[in-house]
């Protein structure tokens, strides 16, 4: 979709492209009748899948304050943050508190609901995590800002008027796609829910078919853009959906948050041209804004039934998209975007393979085998410090050895610990060994500080890194991880050049 094709392809007849619509044979988690996936989009989006809470925080930078994208920043109700998975895949994550959701399996049902459901014209969700008091919802992230920032914060260029007919033509193709498919609540639809996907393409935001709270509000807004049953009784109907979408229609003509009752005072008064965006003047067609201007008053009646479906806005924009073949991030006037080349990885030692996969088991062989050639030098002893104390230090150390061969990492730690208390003897070799004891008794702490220490006592030992690095991931310090992890074997790099030069 987008410039990654030679034009801009709408589709009036959506009902008519689902025949030819194929599941994804993989993804059974979507295999309920109805539930069929955009093809220009099933293969690019993940199935729906629930994640955990640590790969989560390891994507968030653990939810860092740098990463709230929300338009409101930490103030609003419901953070969303920016992350990046392990497999280099940007999302969006929103925040729940679990008073919003008490119930784990409501919130879970309600997620894999709207998790069905595959379009081009929405950014999906693809995910949700219920972890003890967490309540989360992970979706396609996309990089391109919100329709509001476009709309009413923008810094170099103003959306001209053929991409504001396509944003307006889109959210009612999404809506539309919606609805067919059982979900034709959308909630507080504003200029904030319209984002931009890597090719300037508008989608319409998941996290709007989900209410903020199992009970909550619908509606966040400024009360003088709600629909007015929604302030009768507090309910959201298909209908309130259209209400919202005439108030996006306003937007677009005015390039302003104008309230609706004062749009329509203007339109009844046949004041159009003072409706619209001063920043478009002699730059739209009088023909196409009255078309819009008119659409956007029958969405704003009084009574529901006097607004139009999702189908008849949809049949009624069609028309007005008349550049199909210019990209959308052209007509936004920003760059295309270009993912950045993952930065090369160092060629990893088979120590250095394992610590990677984090495979205990393949570390401790390698301990085992390299023993102690990496303490030779560090460990001479005069005769005079050879005493009863030296022997019983080097006895515990022994003993040590044994227990870490055998796997008896308890006493491992044990021995080693009589071994480093001593004090008159330091090797790197103890405690990467005890460092990796820690790791297979779940103390990640501990055995980040025992690698740090062999570090201190050798401090070009890849190893000491490498232990490190498993360490951070351990505590879920992932960013952390791979530069520990980068670095070693930018000191192994360094200590095979220096064999070869000698």
């Amino acid at each position: 979709m987008g410039c990654c094709q030679s034009s801009f392809q709408t589709e009036t007849h959506p009902e008519n492209d689902q025949t030819q619509q194929q599941q994804e044979p993989q993804n059974r988690s979507q295999s309920s009748p109805g539930a069929v996936p955009d093809p220009a989009v099933a293969n690019g989006v993940p199935s729906f899948s629930e994640f955990s809470l640590a790969d989560l925080k390891a994507a968030t930078n653990n939810f860092s304050s740098d990463n709230i994208v929300s338009e409101s920043g930490e103030k609003a109700p419901n953070l969303v943050y920016k992350g990046r998975l392990k497999n280099r895949k940007w999302i969006a994550v929103k925040k729940f508190t679990k008073m919003a959701w008490p119930d784990p399996k409501q919130f879970g049902e309600e997620a894999w609901g709207v998790g069905k459901l595959r379009h081009k014209r929405l950014a999906n969700l693809i995910g949700y995590c219920c972890d003890g008091d967490e309540r989360l919802l992970v979706a396609e992230y996309m990089i391109n800002d919100t329709l509001a920032k476009h709309l009413f914060h923008w810094e170099n260029q103003t959306i001209e008027w053929a991409m504001r007919l396509r944003v307006a033509f889109c959210i009612p193709e999404a809506l539309d796609y919606c609805s067919s498919e059982g979900h034709p609540l959308y909630h507080d639809l504003n200029a904030y829910r319209v984002i931009f996907d890597e090719d300037g393409d508008p989608r319409l935001s998941c996290f709007g078919l989900m209410k903020n709270s199992r009970d909550g509000k619908s509606y966040s807004t400024n009360l003088a853009y709600t629909p007015p049953e929604y302030l009768r009784n507090g309910r959201v109907t298909p209908e309130s959906v259209i209400y919202s979408f005439g108030t996006v229609l306003l937007d677009l003509i005015s390039g302003k948050h104008i309230p609706p009752s004062h749009a329509l005072d203007m339109i009844r008064g046949k004041n159009i041209i003072l409706l619209m965006d001063s920043h478009l003047e002699g730059k739209f067609s009088t023909e196409e804004a009255t078309v819009v201007v008119g659409l956007a008053s029958q969405c704003l009646q009084y009574e529901p039934w006097e607004r139009p479906s999702t189908r008849d806005l949809v049949a009624t924009l069609a028309p007005l998209q008349t550049k199909p073949d210019v990209p959308s991030y052209v007509m936004l006037g920003i760059s295309k975007y270009e993912e950045a080349p993952p930065t090369p990885q160092r060629a990893l030692s088979p120590m250095g393979e394992a610590c990677s996969r984090h495979d205990l088991t393949a570390i401790h062989q390698i301990l085992v085998m390299n023993h102690y050639k990496d303490d030779e030098g560090s460990n001479e002893l005069s005769f005079q410090e050879w005493t009863q104390q030296m022997r019983d230090m080097l006895e515990a150390r022994k003993r040590g050895d044994y227990a870490f061969r055998d796997k008896d990492f308890k006493t491992a730690i044990d021995c080693y610990s009589q071994f480093i208390d001593v004090g008159t003897m330091v090797s790197s070799t103890v405690f990467a060994r005890r460092s990796l004891c820690y790791l297979f008794c779940d103390q990640p702490d501990a055995a980040l500080a025992d690698a740090m220490q062999a570090q201190i006592v050798n401090p070009d030992w890849p190893t000491a890194f490498y232990m490190q690095s498993v360490a951070l991931a351990k505590l879920d310090m992932q960013k952390d991880a791979a530069d520990m992890l980068n670095e070693a074997a930018g000191l192994e790099e360094k200590k095979q050049r220096g064999a070869k030069g000698s």
